[in-house]
């Protein structure tokens, strides 16, 4: 039997991770079974195996196939040194906001690893993935923080630790709460609004070059 091509293997674990986002959305992780994920993308269970470690492993890879690319808009912020890092921040987390509730692929995702995972024994590894995402993410948005407050020549008004798991919590609660409730609340909306009073209130505003001209 000749061996698959690399477009092919790649089209096949394309498959299984579709199959496992609308699984997983439907029934739950931890219901979830690879034969139901095999069956649903029309392949045998080995194929599985081919691709993934286990449902933890296949988990994570679909996860990091939305995420990744929000979270490298992260992790580029003070690159251009030109840029504002408080603006960058700010750009990068609404663009995440804007993405959840415009793409299905990605607020299925986040509806996934939000309201239907749980951290039983075969999925520790999720939680290690959870766990990792949560640090490097508090870690960003300490740093943004930082060169946000030397470039104002101002110290924030509480710690730069707390701050930034206080924005962190933010923006964890507002995606939580409107996938709960998505008709309750326009997300992007609420979302800018939040985050503009959470920044004021640690003592950052735009730069004076980025602020809106007054009004004739």
């Amino acid at each position: 039997m000749a061996r698959c091509t690399k477009e092919e293997a790649l089209a096949t674990r394309n498959r299984l991770l579709d199959a496992a986002e609308h699984v997983f959305a439907e029934k739950g992780v931890s219901r979830t079974s690879l034969h139901d994920i095999a069956e649903a993308a029309g392949v045998s269970r080995g194929a599985i195996y081919w691709h993934f470690k286990n449902k933890a492993d296949l988990f994570n890879a679909m996860m990091e196939r939305t995420t990744l690319p929000l979270e490298d808009a992260l992790h580029q912020i003070g690159d251009d040194p030109e840029l504002d890092p408080l603006h960058e921040l700010q750009r990068a987390i609404l663009d995440t906001m804007r993405k959840i509730t415009l793409d299905e692929r990605t607020r299925r995702v986040f509806e996934v690893a939000t309201l239907k995972v749980e951290y039983v024994d075969e999925l520790l590894a999720v939680k290690a993935r959870h766990l990792q995402c949560y640090v490097e993410g508090v870690g960003q948005m300490e740093r943004s923080l930082r060169e946000a407050a030397l470039r104002r020549g101002a110290p924030l008004r509480v710690s730069l630790s707390m701050a930034a798991q206080g924005l962190h919590a933010l923006v964890v609660g507002l995606i939580h709460s409107w996938l709960l409730a998505p008709q309750a609340f326009e997300l992007v909306g609420v979302a800018e609004m939040a985050l503009g009073v959470y920044l004021a209130g640690l003592g950052l505003v735009p730069a004076p070059e980025q602020q809106a001209a007054p009004a004739p």
